[in-house]
């Protein structure tokens, strides 16, 4: 199975113009984050988890010609925004897109994109097909894949493990009954917000812990805001076998 990390930031860390902090203005290619997607190959099968608002630019980035699947984590709106863009896969691939997710986020999508669903369609529009999941496994394309139910604040957010691999972004707390269906994973994909505690996502301890008490041996950490400041300088102080993710980096299980 082959991982490709679409993008790692959040809202709050995707350069601006306004922006003067030393992360908007660093030349690092590790430091220019889009919003958090990842891309999955396995078995012969594309599938994404997310379609924020940098959807496209991510897929024209990494080349990617082919896409069996969307599965979402939650409906806000930086991991659902690009959605519109489905549609040259529909084009290239005849087919409807299939679309996984919990009811909320299928009923936000039909909300936020209701000219899909529309009686009368509009020539060209996105074509897709729902297909509601719960806290149970599932298949797509012939991949089980095991849910992994978190909160991001008061919002439930699905995490989801595929074989040995685990990703869970957008979280401040896993329950114990969850933490058991990412025990035995050999990689770990997990939200570090930035230093400081927050609200609604892990800090950059509160991850370290995490991992550190699930005995993942590899972690890639993701959602970084520009406040977690520059890659170079942050690695440097993560344990061993736990790194931050970029835009781009490929791994292989």
């Amino acid at each position: 199975m082959k991982v490709t990390f679409l993008g790692t930031g959040t809202s709050q860390g995707v350069p601006v113009i306004a922006c003067d902090c030393k992360v908007c203005r660093s030349l690092d290619y590790r430091d220019k984050r889009t919003r958090t997607s990842i891309h999955i190959e396995k078995d012969g099968k594309s599938i994404v988890f997310d379609t924020g608002p940098d959807f496209r630019e991510q897929m024209l980035r990494e080349r990617i010609n082919r896409l069996d699947a969307v599965i979402y984590t939650h409906e806000h709106k930086d991991h659902t925004a690009g959605l519109d863009d489905v549609r040259s896969y529909n084009f290239k691939q005849q087919m409807d897109m299939p679309l996984y997710g919990r009811k909320p986020v299928l009923e936000q999508i039909q909300k936020e994109f209701s000219y899909i669903f529309a009686t009368n369609k509009y020539p060209g529009i996105p074509q897709v097909a729902l297909n509601e999941i719960e806290n149970t496994p599932f298949q797509v394309e012939g991949i089980e894949i095991q849910p992994i139910d978190v909160l991001h604040h008061k919002l439930p957010v699905f995490g989801y493990r595929i074989d040995d691999f685990s990703y869970i972004t957008d979280v401040n707390y896993i329950s114990e009954a969850e933490k058991e269906k990412i025990k035995g994973s050999k990689v770990i994909v997990l939200s570090a917000l930035q230093k400081k505690s927050h609200l609604s996502h892990f800090n950059l301890e509160q991850a370290i812990e995490t991992v550190e008490e699930l005995e993942i041996p590899q972690a890639y950490f993701i959602h970084m805001g520009h406040r977690m400041g520059l890659h170079r300088d942050v690695e440097k102080e993560l344990p061993e076998g736990m790194q931050f993710a970029y835009d781009g980096l490929q791994i292989t299980l």
